[in-house]
């Protein structure tokens, strides 16, 4: 992990031909400014020699001008470094890149990210499982490009919520997932294993959860110590009723210092969700699974019911004495977003006519959202026209 962590960090700019008519374009998230504009204008000049206007840029980072300055055809696809897109999301870049490469022959499109490549990685897989059901058979070798690519290049570089989101996407698509309408509404978080965030042991732990990376709940602090045996219960009552893309953060409040540390991190879509009892597992948790603070054993368990009402019989999960609660979610530490900035572009940002151009060529709604129900309504899987994200 070191060394692909190393290799991520020198390199400048990563153009390469996934197939014939897939490019990706990388920079390192820590990129000089001036470097990163120049290398795009080289690499601008070089598609456009090479495929005039028949190139698509979908970006997976920051909006920003220098993007639409230098094409514009450019799709604003974006979302955090480290994490898992929308499932809604993956969809439309999925049909995005089908409706562009069937537009013509000649048309190939550009995935541009600005940070770790385990965007680009998502975007991958996810298309490659999408061509694998609605492609001919004459682009397998298409697919398994692809495939290399992602394996050798992406997969390395990516979290476990990404491949989770590029799981439940391959599931849906062939039918192996079958969707969930019915409303979840969580108590319990209980992380099984304490880790060692402390000189002395133990943690300061606080749970932040997003539905649709809007903030919907802030925990209290929780105090607590002892060996990394011990477990850990956070309660919510009522029940919080959860819907959609959701993504659970769990942070350690530093003793008698204004910063904050990551415990784990996760992301799952409720339409994926049949039991009431989840559990997620070192390896199966964002940035979690490569902290040697985290007990290899720990796992993080989380308890839903069907309703808001107190589920009875689970006083057994109640901590113990050792365990105290502050409950001043007042703290600008406490209550701070770590994501109320990215979806706000940058006074660096492509004027509205650009966007509304590139939708209506596309043949979306003038302006608007992409329509995600026709995302799914793909002709190989009726299933897709019941999801409502």
């Amino acid at each position: 992990m070191n060394i692909n962590r190393a290799m991520e960090e020198s390199y400048e700019v990563d153009l390469v031909y996934i197939t014939e008519r897939i490019i990706s374009l990388s920079f390192p998230a820590g990129a000089e400014e001036r470097s990163y504009i120049n290398n795009l204008k080289e690499v601008a000049a070089m598609l456009r020699s090479k495929h005039g206007e028949h190139y698509l840029v979908l970006n997976l980072s920051e909006q920003r001008n220098d993007l639409t300055k230098l094409n514009h055809k450019v799709l604003e696809f974006g979302w955090p470094d480290h994490h898992a897109p929308a499932l809604d999301k993956i969809c439309s870049m999925c049909k995005a890149i089908d409706t562009w490469l069937g537009g013509d022959q000649r048309n190939v499109v550009l995935l541009h990210n600005k940070g770790n490549r385990g965007r680009t990685g998502v975007v991958v897989a996810a298309y490659m499982h999408y061509s694998n059901i609605s492609a001919s058979a004459d682009q397998a070798l298409d697919r398994f490009a692809m495939r290399r690519f992602y394996e050798d290049k992406a997969l390395p570089m990516g979290q476990p919520s990404q491949r989770r989101y590029v799981q439940y996407f391959n599931g849906l698509l062939s039918g192996h997932i079958k969707i969930n309408n019915k409303p979840l509404f969580l108590h319990h978080v209980i992380m099984h294993g304490i880790p060692n965030f402390e000189s002395k042991g133990g943690c300061r732990p606080f749970l932040k959860i997003y539905q649709a990376m809007q903030p919907v709940y802030t925990s209290g602090i929780y105090n607590v110590q002892g060996d990394s045996n011990t477990s850990i219960c956070i309660t919510i009552e009522p029940g919080l009723l959860l819907k959609g893309d959701i993504l659970l953060k769990c942070y350690h409040k530093r003793y008698r210092s204004p910063t904050r540390d990551v415990v784990f991190r996760v992301q799952f879509h409720t339409c994926a969700i049949h039991d009431l009892g989840v559990v997620f597992g070192k390896a199966e948790l964002d940035e979690t699974f490569k902290d040697e603070r985290f007990p290899e054993y720990g796992k993080v368990e989380f308890v839903f019911s069907y309703g808001p009402a107190k589920i009875r019989g689970l006083d057994h999960l109640e901590n113990g004495p050792s365990v105290s609660v502050d409950y001043n979610t007042q703290d600008p530490l406490i209550r701070w977003d770590s994501y109320e900035s990215f979806s706000h572009p940058s006074e660096d940002t492509a004027d509205t006519e650009n966007g509304i151009w590139l939708n209506s060529t596309l043949g979306e709604p003038s302006g608007g959202k992409p329509d995600i129900t026709f995302c799914f309504t793909v002709s190989i899987r009726p299933i897709f026209s019941t999801l409502k994200l």
